[in-house]
C-alpha cells in the first residue's frame, strides 16, 4: 500500500531547494529511501508531500523508493527490523547494484528544524562526501 501523503506537492519549488534536490540526484542510482507514515498522520500530511516532490525532482527512480502506509496503532510492515517508532520515519540506505540488501546511512525521524529533503541531503552529503 502507498501513501497518499507522498503525492508530490505540486505548489513544491525545487529551485528553492536546489542544493537538495542536486545532493538527491547526485546518489539516486545507489541510495533507496523507505518511508514509513500514515496518511491519518498530521505530521506526515505536513513533510511528505514536499519531500515527495524533492524525490521527483531529483528523478529518484520509483523503485528506489519503499512506502509503508501504518496503521493508527502505528503498525504495520518493517515496523520491528528497522526499529519505526515515530512516524515520518524515512530511512535512507546504500544499496550496491546486485545486492539484496542495503547499509544504513542515516534517517530522519518525524520532526527535525529543516524539511527532511534537506535534512537528508546534508546528512548523505557528509556520510558520503
Amino acid at each position: 500500500m502507498s501513501l497518499e501523503t507522498m503525492r508530490p506537492n505540486p505548489t513544491w519549488d525545487a529551485a528553492s531547494y536546489e542544493e537538495a534536490v542536486d545532493t538527491l540526484a547526485a546518489h539516486s542510482d545507489e541510495l533507496t529511501y523507505k518511508i514509513w507514515g500514515g496518511d491519518w498522520c498530521k505530521d506526515c500530511r505536513a513533510l511528505l508531500p514536499d519531500f515527495g516532490a524533492a524525490l521527483e525532482a531529483a528523478e529518484v527512480p520509483d523503485e528506489r523508493i519503499e512506502e509503508f502506509a501504518l496503521d493508527q496503532d502505528k503498525e504495520g510492515p518493517g515496523i520491528e527490523e528497522y526499529d519505526i517508532e515515530y512516524i515520518p520515519t524515512i530511512v535512507v540506505e546504500r544499496t550496491p547494484a546486485g545486492a539484496d540488501e542495503g547499509e544504513e546511512i542515516t534517517r530522519f525521524v518525524e520532526e527535525e528544524a529543516v524539511p527532511p529533503a534537506v535534512w537528508l541531503a546534508d546528512e548523505i552529503e557528509a556520510e558520503l562526501s
